[in-house]
């Protein structure tokens, strides 16, 4: 009879060749699911998924002689050897202030995961389907607000609002916050996205409103969408200026006004919540500038592999920087969490170095109201 400890030794000589085998059998656009489990040295079990590489050289082929140094320094240190990129704007101008992964800012988007879900919860409030105290079933006996569902990322309660919406109005107030258009006029590398033009085959209206399915939306646009969120309605263009003279002239420019000021605090909190105890609690600096945030994880469905953001902004009375981290990989440490941790980096290295001081009253103050006719927002009858 067969020793069973020598039995179990040659299973695990076997096993990993097997799965070799079966990896190398199948076309590379298939490997949407986990092909390995390999124990860590603690006996944990870590999965990872091929196609899409957990690490890289985030910096590789950027341009990046006029972007803030200190930020960006902080950010590429924060960054580490991840597959990820960091955006950081102005919300009070519009102004760039370092765009790390450029070909990952620059991208034609990505889905983005529950970071639609301010998008859903901006349109929910004006359309009068849910209060911040609105309680909607998401399981057997649970109930949740909007502040929680926020907080805690809540896949149910969102969908149900989208679905209340509808498709034409999930789609309308997209268009309206920025996505599936461009939101620069002088970044020719800029792409604009997608919004679908009807609900995706899979999970329709209900995880086009959870998880973004069927958008492409990029990182520009999703700071560009957050800042308007901080600055109190005011979507200003985008700029990014890389010579000296665009630096020197450089000016704000409005897009457009939304009128959704009095929204605005039923979303903050549930963006602050999300940061001081939910999905984002591992970006909190409680001796800095209180950061307000949302994360998102998701597997990319046209791209493959994990995606995980984390989109926020420092400082709730004066916005002072907003930043977007996005992170790709095959590894489960690619999450929304994980990016949020990385920005939480960014905002203790920026005040270990004081970075906010100067910008104390300059922001507060440059943060105006400019209400462009026929631009606020508009309910879909």
């Amino acid at each position: 009879m067969t020793n069973p400890s020598r039995r179990a030794q040659k299973l695990r000589a076997i096993v990993p060749a097997v799965l070799l085998a079966l990896a190398l059998s199948l076309p590379s656009g298939q490997l949407t699911a986990p092909l390995f489990a390999a124990g860590n040295s603690r006996g944990h079990i870590r999965h990872t998924y091929a196609g899409v590489p957990t690490h890289a050289n985030p910096t590789k082929d950027d341009i990046a002689d006029f972007d803030d140094p200190i930020v960006r320094q902080i950010a590429i240190d924060a960054l580490g050897n991840s597959n990820g990129s960091v955006l950081a704007v102005d919300p009070s101008n519009g102004r760039i202030l370092t765009a790390v992964n450029q070909k990952m800012v620059f991208s034609s988007g990505f889905e983005p995961c529950s970071t639609i879900k301010p998008v859903i919860a901006v349109a929910g409030l004006q359309e009068g389907l849910i209060t911040r105290d609105t309680m909607i079933n998401v399981g057997h006996r649970r109930y949740m607000n909007l502040t929680e569902a926020m907080a805690h990322s809540n896949n149910e309660y969102f969908q149900n609002v989208g679905v209340r919406l509808g498709f034409d109005r999930v789609s309308h107030y997209a268009h309206l916050l920025g996505l599936g258009e461009d939101t620069a006029t002088d970044i020719p590398e800029e792409q604009p996205g997608l919004v679908p033009s009807a609900p995706p085959v899979y999970g329709g209206v209900a995880r086009m409103s959870s998880f973004g399915g069927g958008i492409r939306m990029t990182p520009l646009q999703l700071a560009s969408l957050v800042s308007t969120l901080a600055n109190g309605g005011t979507m200003y263009y985008l700029q990014y200026p890389r010579t000296a003279d665009e630096r020197q002239n450089f000016a704000p420019r409005i897009k457009r006004q939304l009128d959704i000021r009095t929204l605005l605090p039923d979303i903050q909190e549930g963006m602050l919540a999300a940061v001081l105890y939910g999905t984002a609690r591992s970006s909190n600096d409680p001796y800095g500038e209180q950061a307000l945030g949302k994360t998102g994880t998701c597997n990319d469905e046209n791209l493959g592999g994990r995606l995980g953001w984390f989109v926020s902004y420092a400082d709730q009375e004066h916005p002072k920087i907003v930043l977007v981290v996005l992170l790709r990989g095959g590894s489960r440490i690619v999450s929304g969490p994980h990016a949020a941790d990385v920005a939480g980096r960014i905002y203790r290295e920026l005040r270990e170095r004081n970075y906010f001081a100067h910008l104390q009253g300059a922001n507060g103050a440059s943060i105006a109201t400019v209400v462009v006719p026929g631009l606020s927002v508009i309910p879909v009858q």
